[in-house]
């Protein structure tokens, strides 16, 4: 799996899944996409983006700020999963937020490869 892949699996999930509601959609894609695991510490934070693969590898070729990352020209639809409480041990319990953010990637060759984290404007 290349560093672009493991991005796509870990944060695109377009056209959203349906039937999963809220913290369940968190709970679901993270272990149906393997960021999660049994046996595995929980992941603290994930965010997927509701938007097309191309959309974000067009976004490596925007300026990037002096940190070295790229955001998005627009806001795209978001779901961040954050882990309730602070215990990162099985069962991962996430509470599922909706957002409308731009979206910061850090790229190699051309690909996101990392999600930096997201801004509302």
């Amino acid at each position: 799996e290349t560093r672009y892949e493991k991005f796509l699996r870990q944060h695109v999930d377009h056209p959203r899944t349906l039937g999963l509601m809220g913290h369940r959609y968190c709970a679901v894609m993270l272990a149906r996409r393997q960021v999660t695991a049994p046996g595995r510490p929980c992941k603290p934070s994930n965010t997927f983006v509701h938007a097309p693969a191309e959309d974000l590898v067009a976004t490596c070729t925007r300026p990037a700020d002096a940190t070295g990352f790229h955001s998005t020209s627009t806001p795209m639809d978001i779901t961040a999963c954050r882990l309730r409480g602070g215990d990162t041990r099985p069962p991962c319990n996430y509470r599922a937020r909706q957002l409308h953010h731009h979206v910061r990637v850090s790229c190699l060759d051309g690909l996101p490869v990392h999600l930096a984290g997201t801004h509302a404007s």
